[in-house]
């Protein structure tokens, strides 16, 4: 495109959605011929035609007719179509030039699904054309079948072709003169030959997950079509602005469902409908966490309840750049941390999601998995993200034996969490009973910058607290009896886990009596029966690494507020030995 062009372009380039625009500008640039297009591929794209006046369409036809439309050749290429061109002229003039120059040749070989032959020919056909001075676009659709993510060892003969192939393509001063543009599209830049995504010689464009101006627009289309059933005092701007984390394929089907069901769009309906998609869309990889409770139903731990409703407060009032970037939830096993922050999600009004296992025993499918998820979080915030057992299941930046997976996933969410763009936006919790096991990297301020630790009750009060609390939880009904005279039977140090375990007990055998209450004599002969799990040193060990990471002294037991860090450190020590762990 010569300048002049440019110029005369700039107002259509500026009604481009950001990465349409980044990708004009690189390619008028005439820097670069190979684009790797990754992210929201297989959405419908939004084209700006006017002011306020959207059209929606496939990727193919909107890089090849609203980004490329003045090309001369624009070609397409996938495993399972092999070659086929815009418009059935070019067809013909494709087939019509490469029957000619090769008379022997079979015509389907120059369309093959093989990329060994389709590529041959192409590279000829695409040469005869840049004499000519013609304008050359190749889209090729699920590159990850093509140039796939594997050590060049363990590739095939036809891979290490293609590899080759459009690795000499993006060098080529031939093709970049010539006006020849090379697009792969795949969901993950995870999933393709980091050889390819590594080179300095491709340009990378992540198409994202629309943005509530988008879903609004594209709401008003659906609405403008009479497909959609808005519930009473809902608008397609408050739709838009709920179902954040959905792109347009996924907002249409819910639209549709709706229709076909003849139920209006309710906030209930959507959030549902909302919590089915994205965790189909993730593929398991994410969790929706749904709690009936909230912070009243978290007996003791007052420090730790009033920061949580100080942020939810901050939530709330829109005020995301005071809230830290994550927490760091740690204490005995017991204590109800996964609960708390469960319980957290039922205040502050935004979805949260638990990480489920994103990693797999074959190579590059752990990263492509995680590269999606990241992406969906990116599209969903504001979003609570939840890690439980944090120390096992993010890793560490020196594990070894998986071919460098395990590091460059840890420097990926690393990365991701510590990005301060989000902050506010993705609020990451790491639940941890062994902090001191949990990276550095991750731990420190711009990530889970706030570090929070619950222990199990202390007094006489705090535990009859627990206790009503608990009762209330289980949904318990008891004949009134004086909590502390049962409590006295626990001659030991008990977590909240423990006691709801004796609750369950005694509920259960007040059902075998066909009782709908629970007797003192329930709670007894439960309270007797009950043998606390034996394993004090561990116990102790998560205590003490637990009040090391706290970053406030008021949250502390006061048997440890005594405590100096170094006689801490060295008791740590000691207990890790006493459990065969290394220091």
């Amino acid at each position: 495109m010569s300048e002049q062009l440019i110029l005369k372009n700039l107002p259509f380039i500026k009604i481009l959605p950001a990465w349409a625009q980044e990708l004009s500008y690189k390619y008028c640039s005439k820097t670069a011929n190979l684009y790797l297009i990754h992210g929201n591929i297989r959405d419908f794209l939004p084209h700006k035609m006017n002011e306020g006046e959207f059209i929606f369409v496939r990727i193919q036809e909107y890089v090849s007719e609203v980004l490329f439309g003045n090309r001369d050749i624009i070609a397409f290429y996938d495993r399972s179509s092999g070659v086929s061109f815009c418009t059935p002229e070019m067809a013909r003039d494709y087939k019509k030039a490469m029957s000619a120059r090769f008379p022997d040749v079979d015509a389907e070989d120059f369309v093959s699904t093989e990329p060994e032959k389709s590529f041959s020919y192409l590279e000829k056909y695409f040469l005869m054309n840049i004499a000519e001075k013609k304008r050359i676009v190749l889209i090729m659709d699920y590159a990850e079948t093509v140039i796939p993510a594997s050590d060049i060892a363990r590739l095939s003969e036809e891979d290490r072709y293609c590899l080759v192939t459009l690795n000499r393509w993006s060098h080529d001063p031939i093709f970049t003169r010539g006006d020849v543009s090379v697009l792969l599209l795949t969901e993950n830049l995870a999933d393709l030959s980091p050889r390819i995504v590594g080179s300095p010689s491709t340009v990378k464009i992540t198409i994202p997950i629309p943005d509530q101006t988008v879903r609004a627009s594209f709401l008003q289309f659906l609405e403008g079509k009479g497909n959609l059933l808005l519930d009473r005092g809902l608008t397609t701007e408050r739709v838009a602005a709920i179902t954040s984390g959905l792109n347009l394929m996924n907002l249409n089907r819910l639209v549709s469902e709706s229709y076909q069901e003849d139920k209006a769009l309710s906030m209930e309906y959507i959030r549902l409908k909302k919590k089915e998609i994205i965790e189909n869309e993730a593929a398991g990889l994410l969790e929706f966490m749904e709690t009936e409770h909230d912070l009243s139903y978290v007996s003791g731990h007052d420090f730790v309840k009033k920061r949580f409703k100080n942020a939810a407060r901050a939530l709330k009032q829109g005020r995301m750049d005071v809230l830290p970037m994550g927490y760091l939830i740690a204490g005995p096993v017991g204590t109800g941390k996964s609960f708390m922050v469960s319980a957290f999600a039922g205040e502050i009004g935004i979805p949260m999601v638990k990480f489920r296992n994103f990693r797999s025993k074959w190579q590059g499918v752990t990263e492509s998995n995680l590269e999606k998820v990241l992406n969906i979080l990116q599209a969903m915030s504001p979003v609570a993200v939840m890690i439980d057992e944090a120390d096992a299941f993010l890793g560490d930046r020196d594990q070894e034996g998986d071919s460098g997976t395990s590091n460059r996933v840890f420097g990926q969410i690393a990365s991701f969490m510590g990005n301060t763009e989000y902050r506010g936006k993705i609020i990451w919790f790491l639940i941890t009973c062994r902090p001191d096991l949990i990276p550095i990297d991750l731990k420190r301020q711009g990530r889970a910058e706030e570090h929070l630790a619950l222990f199990y009750p202390e007094t006489d009060a705090e535990k009859e607290a627990l206790f009503d609390t608990l009762v209330r939880k289980l949904d318990l009904s008891i004949r009134k009896f004086p909590a502390a005279e049962i409590l006295r039977r626990f001659r030991h140090e008990f977590s909240g886990a423990d006691l709801e375990a004796v609750l369950i007990r005694a509920k259960f055998r007040a059902a075998m009596e066909d009782r709908s209450f629970v007797t003192k004599d329930d709670m007894e002969e439960a309270m007797s029966d009950f043998v606390p799990p034996a394993y004090p040193f561990e116990i102790e060990l998560q205590n003490l690494v637990a009040v090391l990471e706290c970053t406030s002294k008021e949250m502390v037991p006061r048997r440890f507020q005594s405590l100096d860090r170094t006689k801490l450190v060295k008791d740590i020590r000691e207990l890790k030995s006493l459990i065969g762990e290394r220091g």
